[in-house]
């Protein structure tokens, strides 16, 4: 796998034109060196090829910027062949987190898929377990260290909960807010880049480590195929600082309502009251999202509509009363604005045999 998330500017990601913003701190740096010294490997041709000066490189002060980095890391997994670049007991060979991604990738929302990554990340690295779990409507992704993670502790646990929070993103394709992040080590002499490491407040000397985001987005249903993974895998660091502007939650949460009693007009002010939003805030939030109330409304419509007319033999004005339409006149020329067909020969094309 390509340099995967690990290496990422920004838990709020940054946007690609942002890459030229020097955010990520020399210390990080200094241990992918520090992992290459220990392999045996002289790590100033790596700094070369990244565009780091081996004497920035000692000033823990200094900062890089997110392509520095992104080449580092890739330059350095791939000679030391080890993903982990020198966290765990042993390597991570190249495609580990390709094959973790893959194995998620076939569940049916985010919380099965993060669920699966955490316990097949327990299968190539024992050094560390990852557990998911929800209380009160907050999701947290904590990290239990089972040996001591020596200097490169820090570099371990940020990397990889920045590594699990990109991939959430990348699989449902929203931005996901983080409501605070916390770290079982005393706060480093660079703690103002976790500012932009991580979004909402840090905490440290509090383990173990772990970051929160609101549970809804557990629910979200995965965006992504197979295609779209092989495409990510080729250089999975980029997709890391990619600005998801939409957050997709509010959509599900507006499909959840629209379906939960498709037969209701659900206006705009209904709606809005029930989601303890403005009406206003609703439709900008939903245009935010790249959806509109009547879009989501009419796709609740048509799934219905449709699994009524496989499923049942309800008759054509029952299933448009039952999908939300006032009379089967509407219903008809919606319907084959959606298909090309009428709700009749829909249902026959639908049941002739193969």
């Amino acid at each position: 796998m390509q340099p995967t998330p690990y290496a990422r500017p920004s838990a709020a990601p940054l946007a690609p034109e942002s890459w030229g913003l020097a955010a990520t701190p020399m210390a990080f740096v200094q241990a992918i060196a520090q992992a290459c010294a220990r392999a045996g490997l002289d790590p100033r041709a790596l700094l070369h090829q990244a565009q780091i000066a081996p004497d920035d490189a000692k000033n823990p002060a200094a900062r890089v910027t997110a392509w520095q980095f992104e080449r580092l890391s890739g330059l350095a997994m791939q000679v030391l062949d080890d993903e982990a670049l020198g966290w765990f007991s042993r390597r991570l060979p190249w495609g580990s987190y390709g094959m973790l991604a893959r194995a998620s990738l076939s569940a049916p929302d985010l919380q099965l898929a993060v669920a699966r990554w955490c316990r097949h990340h327990a299968l190539i690295a024992d050094d560390i377990t990852l557990t998911l779990s929800v209380q009160d409507g907050t999701a947290e992704i904590a990290i239990a260290e089972h040996r001591d993670l020596g200097s490169l502790r820090e570099f371990c646990l940020v990397s990889v909960l920045r590594n699990i929070h990109g991939l959430a993103c990348w699989f449902i394709d929203s931005r996901i807010p983080l409501q605070g992040a916390q770290f079982p080590f005393a706060a480093p002499a660079h703690q103002a880049a976790y500012d932009v490491l991580f979004s909402g407040p840090t905490r440290f000397a509090a383990g173990p480590a772990a970051l929160r985001f609101d549970a809804r987005y557990l629910q979200l249903p995965l965006q992504r195929d197979e295609a779209a993974l092989r495409q990510m895998l080729e250089r999975a660091l980029p997709l890391t600082v990619l600005q998801y502007r939409r957050d997709r939650l509010l959509v599900q949460r507006v499909r959840q309502a629209l379906a939960a009693d498709p037969g209701a007009p659900h206006s705009a002010e209904a709606l809005a009251l029930r989601l303890h939003l403005s009406p206003r805030t609703l439709h900008r939030q939903l245009k935010d999202e790249g959806a509109s109330l009547q879009a989501l409304k009419d796709e609740v419509r048509r799934e219905r509509a449709v699994a009524l007319l496989h499923r049942t033999d309800r008759p054509i004005k029952q299933v448009a009363h039952e999908a939300g339409f006032t009379n089967d006149k509407s219903f008809i020329r919606a319907f084959r604005g959606w298909t090309g067909q009428s709700p009749a020969e829909f249902r026959r094309s639908a049941r002739a045999p193969a």
